[in-house]
């Protein structure tokens, strides 16, 4: 068979995004490493136009779960590197990028499988509803795709290094502020927001390097528009995540 040319090197791929993320996670501190890890968390993709017609999602409604290809906007590098050091790894550890799923990566792709909540028509705006997720605001999503259970989930496949999922979870405990504060707030604007929390601390989102040398120290993560202080405490005898204020 004839080969085809290959496409010059400096040619472009041209992608438009078909919708971008509403998130619960305003920024990258917190966010899940993987999809499914923070069962809470909600998000909205706002269909861009032309995309925005019902049409083009019929059948959908059936799909439980969705693939979506995204791309990881704020980790794109003028440079790429062919080694990155995963966080699973404890982040001393060199993996090639393409052995793993790191953000920092030559097209800054991402891909995750998320829990579908529905298709709604909100003014002039046509909005696909999403659970289970590991989306930052503003994510420009490129492609969306119904999961097929029989062809997606491959018994008895491995990586090595990562085949188990991670199950150490930090203790949450939530100080009498955030107490205060969480019943302060309205529900229906802030869906789930304490298991949300308790999901997003308890897997321990500090970098590795942080991890066992600054329990004193307090931490931030931006949850719709609200800033949840927490810090990591380790006497030894005892070890538990501290939620001191949801505001």
């Amino acid at each position: 068979m004839p080969r085809h040319p290959s496409r010059p090197a400096q040619e472009a791929l041209t992608l438009a995004p078909v919708a971008i993320t509403a998130s619960c996670f305003r920024d990258k501190f917190g966010v899940p490493r993987q999809p499914g890890l923070t069962r809470h968390a909600r998000a909205e993709l706002v269909i861009q136009p032309p995309f925005d017609r019902e049409d083009a999602f019929r059948g959908l409604e059936t799909a439980s779960h969705l693939w979506l290809t995204f791309q990881f906007h704020e980790a794109v590098r003028a440079e790429w590197r062919p080694v990155v050091r995963p966080p699973r790894l404890g982040g001393n550890r060199k993996m090639g990028v393409f052995a793993s799923r790191s953000p920092f990566r030559p097209n800054s792709l991402g891909l995750s499988v998320v829990r579908n909540e529905g298709l709604i028509r909100r003014g002039n705006q046509l909005v696909l509803k999403i659970s289970d997720h590991d989306l930052i605001d503003g994510t420009p999503i490129l492609d969306i795709k119904p999961y097929l259970p029989f062809a997606d989930a491959v018994p008895g496949a491995t990586l090595g290094w990562a085949d188990a999922p991670p199950t150490e979870r930090w203790p949450v405990v939530f100080l009498a502020d955030a107490e205060a504060q969480l019943a302060a707030l309205p529900p229906e604007q802030y869906p789930d927001l304490r298991p949300l929390i308790e999901d997003v601390v308890a897997y321990d989102p500090r970098p590795s390097f942080r991890r066992g040398r600054d329990e004193a120290r307090i931490y931030g993560a931006h949850l719709y528009d609200l800033n949840v202080r927490f810090r990591f405490v380790n006497d030894h005898s005892e070890k538990r995540v501290e939620v001191l204020t949801v505001c």
